[in-house]
């Protein structure tokens, strides 16, 4: 399963029975940590599948977190969710630092009135819970569209969309995606995505670097990282393959750490991955955590 599946999972209270209770996962001394000054969330949709709202914020707390990411199930939240979601999210002091509304091709200008109402709608939501970023991939080729076509059509898509987006103060990152999960992807690598965005020249329009993605499909990662910090506005941390923790498989996560540190890095460093069999999510999320920070000491 992967984020683009996020909005299938089921969150009801039904299946939430089926899982530990929120203080089962506080039973350890909750972590209140200023994390170095770095800013560390956790995609949500990655958590336990049937978890509520306030059971993936809890957990996401427990392990030190100050930041989470969602989907788009805000929209389908009813007034009595929005209070309690709010009152938890308010408690535990947790950012919504990115949201996704959706899926469009944004080389294909016929797809232009589904971005916008998908926009529109996700717009109002991520207000109320203070997000200020959504991310976006490029989604399908359009057949028979040249690269420079192609390229055409996604920066002028992002101008739009940047357009729309300027008097509600929110950005969009272009996540690339690479093949090996969906073939059909328009933006498989960030070395096309920085030069989309380069070519936007838009403050409000930058990349999510997705290095599990990226070493999936190009390798490479800390010299692209280097030479276009200035227009990554979000990473995501994953390991290759399985999609597990940092250390479980080939990405020496300990030097792009040292790296992001280096380069003053300062936007969100998202975890975006599922603990390896037999390990347990908070201890897992809050030991990455750590690692991280222990690494970007070392810059």
């Amino acid at each position: 399963m992967n984020r683009r599946d996020f909005h299938k999972l089921s969150l009801g209270a039904a299946a939430a029975t089926l899982l530990p209770t929120t203080s089962a996962w506080s039973e350890a001394p909750r972590t209140v940590a200023d994390n170095d000054g770095h800013k560390f969330s956790v995609m949500l949709w990655t958590l336990p599948k049937g978890l509520t709202f306030a059971q993936q914020l809890q957990m996401v707390s427990d392990a030190g977190y100050t930041g989470g990411e969602v989907g788009n199930e805000y929209e389908k939240w009813t007034p009595q969710q929005w209070k309690e979601n709010l009152a938890i999210k308010e408690k535990l002091g947790i950012t919504i630092d990115s949201a996704v509304p959706g899926r469009n091709a944004l080389a294909d200008k016929s797809k232009r009135d589904a971005l916008t109402a998908d926009l529109k709608r996700a717009i109002p939501g991520a207000k109320e819970l203070g997000c200020n970023q959504f991310i976006y991939t490029a989604f399908t080729r359009v057949e028979g569209q040249s690269p420079e076509d192609k390229r055409a059509a996604i920066v002028d898509t992002l101008k739009y969309a940047a357009d729309l987006l300027e008097k509600d103060n929110i950005e969009i990152v272009l996540e690339p995606i690479d093949l090996l999960e969906y073939k059909m992807e328009a933006v498989p690598s960030v070395a096309e995505a920085f030069e989309i965005t380069r070519l936007v020249g838009s403050p409000r329009i930058k990349v999510l670097y997705d290095f599990y993605h990226e070493q999936k499909q190009a390798g490479n990662l800390i010299e692209k990282l280097t030479r276009n910090v200035d227009q990554v506005g979000l990473v995501h941390i994953a390991d290759v393959p399985g999609r597990h923790e940092p250390g479980t498989g080939e990405v020496f996560y300990t030097n792009i750490y040292k790296e992001l540190a280096r380069l003053k890095y300062d936007r969100y460093i998202c975890m975006e991955f599922s603990p390896a069999p037999g390990h347990e999510w908070v201890p897992t999320l809050r030991k990455a955590r750590e690692e991280a920070i222990a690494a970007m000491k070392q810059a």
